[in-house]
């Protein structure tokens, strides 16, 4: 019987995770297909009990339930319980889902695929959420002198607390203002799906990475090659990300390369 996988997010239908891991399906010879799942604010756990029902082979979690996929789950590896997010479920021998963390270990991989050194630098962080929370701490780990910036200071407090506790906290205005000194900005922000922007500071050559893709962060990187950063889209990250739940769910890790070269040219193809 052919199983189902998924992206489970809202919104949702912009994501390339469907072309991606059917490719990779096709090419193991994987009776399964992938689709994108729009699920809303507030139904995750009843969408979650349905997939768990029909014996739906894995899931990714996206915006903006993240944190509230590894309070559902009834197991978690280790990083997604230290981050606080889950962004991979798996099968859980039982019934109901394991929770991991791919956010984390496919930035790490996409620092190093396109050579971003944090080391020492300053880098802002932009956004709290679950996504922020995976990258703070690749970035303090790596020793970054990070400086988070939300517009909900308590959350980007709590986000210190549990993960990086030597960063700074601004509110979001005042950061971007005094984002002229950071080494790397990165944004985690949704802002750019619902049609909203931000201005950003001038840069003698610092690099802006936006961790969404496409449409979804066309502006900001437009706004931030016009102020002088080096930009850069997290379609890198998708790709690792996803390349690693693909291991946790049947075993093997398809090559990082090829996949990403496969994405770009599809998401040329879609835009």
């Amino acid at each position: 019987m052919t199983r189902l996988l998924g992206v489970i997010g809202d919104p949702v239908a912009h994501s390339l995770s469907p072309y991606i891991h059917n490719y990779w399906l096709r090419l193991n010879r994987i009776d399964a297909v992938y689709a994108a799942l729009e699920v809303k604010t507030g139904e995750l756990a009843t969408a979650l009990t349905s997939l768990d029902g029909h014996k739906a082979a894995g899931l990714n979690i996206t915006l903006p339930h993240k944190e509230e996929a590894l309070r559902l789950a009834v197991s978690a590896g280790d990083t997604a319980r230290r981050i606080g997010a889950a962004n991979t479920l798996v099968p859980a021998p039982g019934g109901g889902w394991r929770a991991e963390n791919t956010d984390a270990p496919g930035f790490a991989l996409t620092l190093d695929f396109g050579e971003i050194a944090v080391e020492g630098r300053e880098v802002f962080l932009l956004g709290a959420g679950g996504s922020a929370r995976a990258l703070a701490d690749v970035l303090t780990r790596r020793g970054a002198r990070l400086t988070i910036c939300n517009r909900t200071i308590a959350r980007a407090e709590a986000l210190a607390l549990d993960l990086a506790p030597s960063a700074r906290i601004l509110p979001l205005g005042s950061g971007l203002r005094e984002a002229a000194r950071a080494g790397v900005i990165i944004n985690t922000l949704s802002i750019g799906h619902s049609g909203g922007a931000f201005e950003l500071p001038k840069s003698a050559g610092g690099i802006f990475y936006d961790i969404s893709y496409g449409k979804g962060a066309a502006a900001a990187l437009t706004e931030a090659r016009r102020q002088g950063w080096r930009a850069l889209d997290g379609l890198g990250m998708l790709v690792a990300q996803a390349s690693l739940s693909f291991e946790h769910w049947f075993g093997t890790r398809p090559d990082l390369a090829a996949a990403h070269a496969r994405a770009r040219k599809i998401l040329e193809a879609v835009q």
